[in-house]
């Protein structure tokens, strides 16, 4: 177990805007940050952070909470694991209380997975600095690669022994189990007679480069083989588990995720020794698609850091023909892409080998062209005596043009093709609306087909859900709480008294007390309590937290709370944060700040939650009239007038004209 010291130092030092800031793109907006979803496919940015609340909220999944929330949301941590991730992080020692036998017993599947791939990385790479195989065979590989001792470290390489199951034996004798040795991939599981099993190590006589997440945990391996086996496949990838999915993870990622967003730019390369080299040469914002080819998602990822792909290419032109399917699912995404090719004989292994960090970067700006110039250079030369061919070529462009969701960039994109292509704007824009007229026709045939199927199985229409007003003057009252709970205000209170007539009437009488105060009390007064979800004990635990500690810090409140409990705060807190993603002012409307009134929107919410109590207390009395000529109702009568009575001052207060 963690020390309770421990986790308060994690959450009085960690920022949550950094530390969401190594996996999102956030853009200053007001006092908040905000960016793209990382738990949703979007183009408009809707995920806000709050550097003053310590909290954030995505308004396109709806999750949301403290740093340590977005950690196991985001990495699938453990509340422990997310505390750890953090200390080290922010250089915090973490004191460990023993852990109980349950408490190891309760660890995940997940968990058990993740520290099998952690023991891995580091037997292989222990293998590989101290076993004299490793030193001859794999480290002498890396050395002849060009990588220092340094870079070998920095990415965990490893080399696993020539041996059937060197590793696997390793493993079961430290402790670690079979199941999840074989759930991993890191280890082959072959029936071999009754009862009897036969291991085998996936990665037998392979230097190792394992595969991290974005946080830095170990996901899986890619091993390449050295000997002339051609049998065996070169390069061999740890299979789809529960931890890996190959074509959602970018190898390289957990380096060069802050040099991406500083940079504002990622280079795309094809293999592993590609990235290392030229991290090792100065280039950090640098990923390889793991082993596969590119897919949506890892675009996605990258999309969280930055707007901007750079995608190099050797001088292969059939290799660089095969990846122009990724030029167009990176234009299908909404984000820029440039190509830079290198010269022929050259990849970027060697070129970053051989040359200079100032050459390399000199190179990667000079040499980085739109991918219209790329796919023209690319295309054309092939087409330049062939007129079919060549208006192929011009229809490919046009059909990768269309993938762009931004149409003024379509529009600039087509303007560019036609200048260099020698074509006019016109026939380019037709062929442009042809694609689109295709798309909007497979769309429909799509909605008709679907729209036949719904008419199979006759529905009814579901209803609109109703407005719960009660439940949303109990958030409100929350949000109150938590933004100015601390805060001291002049309160008009009412005092209900009969005049000279005998009629009931509100007083005003002023009062000062904290926010928390006036609410606690006012409700203690009309024994109202919450009846929404979590509502009361957020109330209760916010209520006792002020009355305690007068020196009210949100990080320290949420430290110790139920995960669906922070979720909720963090939602309450963060629901006005959603408008100023309108960014209002650009628009020259400037909204009244809440601070300027507390005491009035204090006052009013209470009151409508109590009219809206009476109202409700109304009905259910008139429900519960008796029906028959010899009925006696009143009794229930006179409640119902009293109530009504009640109700109009209220609302009369409130100034509402009343039915």
């Amino acid at each position: 177990m963690i020390a309770k010291s421990t986790i308060d130092a994690v959450y009085d030092t960690a920022r949550v805007e950094e530390v969401i800031g190594d996996f999102v793109q956030l853009k200053k907006s007001g006092a908040n940050f905000k960016g793209l979803s990382p738990f949703s496919d979007e183009r408009t940015p809707s995920f806000m952070v709050s550097p003053v609340k310590q909290i954030w909220k995505d308004f396109s999944s709806g999750k949301g909470g403290n740093v340590v929330a977005f950690l196991m949301e985001h990495e699938h941590f453990t509340y422990p694991e997310a505390i750890k991730y953090l200390a080290k992080k922010y250089n915090i020692e973490i004191e460990e209380t023993e852990q109980s036998q349950e408490d190891k017993a309760a660890a995940s599947e997940k968990e058990s997975m993740y520290l099998v791939s952690e023991f891995a990385q580091k037997h292989f790479s222990e293998t590989l600095w101290r076993s004299e195989p490793g030193k001859a065979i794999g480290l002498t590989y890396f050395k002849e690669r060009g990588f220092t001792t340094e870079t070998i470290e920095k990415f965990g390489l490893g080399y696993c022994l020539d041996e059937w199951d060197g590793f696997t034996n390793a493993a079961l004798k430290k402790g670690y189990k079979l199941e999840f040795l074989e759930k991993t991939g890191l280890t082959i599981v072959k029936e071999a007679g009754t009862d009897r099993q036969r291991t085998f190590d996936r990665f037998k006589a392979r230097v190792m480069f394992p595969i991290h997440s974005m946080s830095g945990r170990v996901l899986g391996f890619g091993g390449r083989i050295l000997t002339n086996d051609k049998k065996a496949a070169k390069y061999l990838n740890s299979p789809e588990s529960e931890i890996y999915h190959k074509s959602k993870v970018l190898y390289g990622i957990y380096y060069a995720k802050q040099a991406i967003a500083k940079e504002d730019v990622c280079y795309l390369v094809e293999g592993y020794t590609d990235v290392i080299q030229l991290y090792q040469r100065g280039i950090h914002n640098v990923v390889a698609s793991s082993g596969t080819a590119l897919t949506p998602e890892q675009i996605r990822l990258i999309g969280r850091l930055t707007n901007n792909i750079t995608v190099l290419f050797d001088g292969d032109a059939a290799g660089m023909r095969a990846s122009l399917r990724g030029v167009d699912l990176i234009l299908e995404q909404g984000l820029n892409v440039r190509v830079c090719t290198f010269p022929e004989g050259e990849d970027p292994d060697s070129y970053a080998k051989n040359h200079s960090y100032e050459e390399v970067k000199d190179f990667l700006e000079n040499n980085a062209k739109d991918f219209i110039q790329f796919k023209t250079s690319l295309l054309f030369a092939e087409t330049a005596h062939d007129p079919i061919k060549k208006a192929e070529t011009v229809r490919d462009i046009v059909s990768s043009i269309s993938k762009i969701p931004d149409r003024i960039k379509q529009e600039i994109y087509i303007q560019e093709c036609a200048r260099m292509l020698d074509v006019s704007e016109e026939v380019l824009f037709n062929t442009l609306a042809q694609n689109r007229k295709k798309e909007i026709n497979a769309a429909v045939k799509e909605a008709k087909k679907d729209k036949e199927k719904a008419f199979e199985v006759v529905k009814n229409e579901p209803q609109r859900p109703q407005v719960n007003q009660q439940a949303l003057l109990e958030r409100k009252i929350l949000e109150l709480l938590l933004l100015y709970g601390n805060m001291e205000a002049e309160f008009e209170d009412l005092i209900l008294k009969e005049d000279d007539k005998g009629e009931l009437a509100l007083e005003p009488e002023m009062v000062s007390a904290k926010v928390y105060e006036k609410i606690y009390l006012d409700l203690q007064e009309d024994e109202i309590g919450f009846t929404h979800g979590n509502f009361q004990a957020i109330f209760g635990l916010i209520v006792q937290e002020m009355n305690q500690n007068p020196e009210f810090n949100m990080g320290q409140f949420l430290s110790d709370k139920d995960i669906g409990l922070v979720e909720e705060i963090s939602s309450i807190l963060m629901e006005d944060e959603k408008y100023v993603l309108h960014e209002w002012e650009k628009k020259e409307i400037y909204p009244k700040s809440k601070e300027v009134g507390v005491a009035q929107i204090v006052s009013e919410t209470i009151l409508t939650l109590r009219c809206v109590l009476v109202k409700k207390q109304i009905s259910e009395l008139q429900a519960n009239l008796a029906q028959g000529p010899e009925a006696d109702n009143s009794g229930i009568l006179e409640e119902v007038l009293g109530y009504i009575q009640l109700n109009k001052i209220l609302s009369k207060k409130l100034n509402r004209v009343m039915a």
